[in-house]
């Protein structure tokens, strides 16, 4: 099973069969060109538009290739631009779109990871993530997940991986604009999270380490690494960070001189690669250069290329396959053209089409969700999903904070408001009041924070953080 299968379901029994596959190391091109690597992202472009289905769907029940997005959004091509047949009314960013707003989406037993897997690929395709629908907020879907006795986790602290997308869909993801939309608070609890998961020798792997010093001295995937590497990037860590130079130590340490590969745990293969290279794309540090040239002039951008039919354009998943695979091709495209684990959708060459699409306003009587964050300065923020049904076409910060005392998940977000009802600014939350220049205040979408009144007008899909401090 291909590594992004794991995002369906954070079982790791799945990827276990994968260490039968024997280690591999066939001859690659020499170092890629420019012009090597642009006909690598064309041709695989053309094979990523052959995988979608006849009613334009990338996405559906099960296993499916809605990673496609992000690959297609790092090679250029938006998602709103691949058609079946031409057919623009079933472009595949519309019908996607569709399949996340309905309500049986994803499943009747849903894993954080359905969620930060959508938000990522959603965003590629030009969907703002927090405003699929008027129902449909998938950041606020996320952060559903936060482990209230485990700062800093999202999904079951064993599921490590759930944490390290959870901060590659909530940063990499931002607003239509280009801001990141979570506070700094949540960004350093998840931060410190994945710092403490690091394996001695520098890289991560999907289960949990923190706290285990068997298994922090066990050995790490290079999947794993480079989406672990990507997550604290895009979070904000520099790639001169020591916890990221060592990381891209162990990445070096597995990389097979003759063909660019890295050796990775299950076998070389065009995943493990595509991972490794998407998260060093992500943290700015160039795969073909420095510590990833090998001393016989080989890269892992050369072997990715070397796995590609032409001009077909499919990847093969091991070097001794003879067809394409559809998550190795993914995989390896999104790597070749220089993306992270997703990207900012290109601008559409369909005429009439925008860059993003997104619910532009609440619906009355349609329940939603807005997604909070409550940081009283202790170190330690309160996270949660707060369910709502509004009476028009936006609601208030006061309605928001009435509803998350009795319905918000994780509950505890919001304990108590005062004052506890009109227009006025918030004088005490959580039993902590206003002292001095410390006072509450208030952001949405990663503005600036300013005081925090109870009619401050809230829209669909804003991300809502309460601040105390001067």
């Amino acid at each position: 099973m291909p590594r992004p299968a794991l995002l369906h379901r954070t079982a790791l029994t799945a990827v276990a069969a994968l260490g039968a596959f024997a280690l591999t190391t066939q001859s690659a091109a020499a170092t890629a060109t420019p012009a090597q690597i642009a006909t690598s992202k064309a041709n695989g472009v053309t094979y990523l538009k052959s995988l979608q289905q006849p009613d334009g769907s990338y996405a559906g029940t099960g296993l499916s290739n809605e990673w496609a997005f992000s690959a297609l959004a790092a090679a250029g091509t938006a998602a709103v631009d691949v058609t079946p047949g031409g057919d623009t009314t079933k472009n595949a960013r519309t019908v996607y779109r569709n399949l996340l707003a309905t309500s049986a989406w994803p499943s009747a037993s849903p894993v954080v990871t359905d969620y930060e897997r959508a938000a990522l690929n959603a965003y590629a395709a030009g969907i703002d993530p927090a405003r699929v629908s008027a129902a449909r907020n998938l950041v606020a879907d996320i952060y559903r997940y936060w482990q209230t006795a485990e700062p800093g986790y999202f999904g079951p602290s064993a599921n490590f991986n759930g944490t390290v997308f959870a901060a590659l869909a909530l940063n990499g993801a931002r607003t239509t604009t280009g801001q990141i939309r979570v506070p700094q608070a949540l960004r350093n609890a998840v931060i410190s999270r994945i710092r403490a998961n690091q394996h001695d020798d520098g890289g991560w792997n999907y289960s949990k380490a923190e706290g285990n010093p068997g298994q922090l001295a066990s050995d790490s995937d290079i999947d794993m690494t480079g989406a672990a590497m990507a997550a604290l990037c895009v979070s904000g860590v520099a790639n001169t960070d020591p916890d990221i130079v060592q990381a891209k130590t162990f990445l070096k340490g597995k990389l097979i001189a003759n063909t660019g590969a890295f050796d990775a745990m299950f076998g070389v293969n065009t995943d493990s690669n595509g991972w490794a290279v998407s998260g060093l794309n992500a943290c700015g540090i160039n795969p073909q250069t420095g510590d990833f040239l090998t001393s016989k002039g080989k890269t892992p951008v050369d072997f990715l290329i070397g796995q590609q039919f032409n001009p077909g354009g499919g990847f093969k998943y091991l070097p001794s396959d003879t067809a394409p695979q559809a998550y190795a091709s993914i995989d390896g495209l999104r790597a070749v053209a220089g993306g992270g684990f997703t990207a900012t959708p290109p601008t559409p060459v369909t005429s009439g089409a925008p860059q993003w699409v997104g619910q532009t306003s609440l619906t009355s009587g349609t329940a939603t969700s807005f997604a909070l964050t409550v940081d009283d300065g202790t170190g330690s923020p309160k996270v949660c999903s707060v369910p709502l049904t509004p009476t028009g076409s936006t609601t208030t910060l006061g309605a928001v904070l009435d509803a998350a005392t009795s319905a918000a998940t994780p509950s505890g977000c919001v304990s108590g408001v005062t004052p506890p009802s009109g227009t006025g600014q918030l004088t005490s939350l959580n039993g902590k009041a206003n002292s001095g220049s410390n006072t509450w205040k208030a952001s949405v979408d990663g503005s600036a924070f300013t005081t925090a009144a109870r009619n401050r007008s809230i829209g669909v899909g804003d991300t809502i953080a309460l601040r105390w401090g001067a």
